[in-house]
């Protein structure tokens, strides 16, 4: 849960990746960079959730 609040009520993250980052650099348009760098974080953020509630599941099923 905590991790979850962490990544949503975070500052800024600067998770770019080499070229999206020069590209993004080059112009002058910085909303369009903010937005890159949500989409990356929200990409890489889901995974973990599912990954997540799927041992929340496996353990409460093994506990009971």
């Amino acid at each position: 849960m905590l991790l979850v609040v962490a990544l949503f009520y975070s500052k800024t993250v600067n998770a770019q990746c080499a070229m999206c980052r020069a590209v993004l650099e080059s112009e002058d348009n910085v909303a369009v960079a903010e937005g890159i760098n949500n989409g990356i974080v929200y990409l890489m953020a889901i995974p973990y959730v599912l990954v997540g509630v799927l041992f929340y599941f496996v353990y409460r099923k093994m506990r009971s």
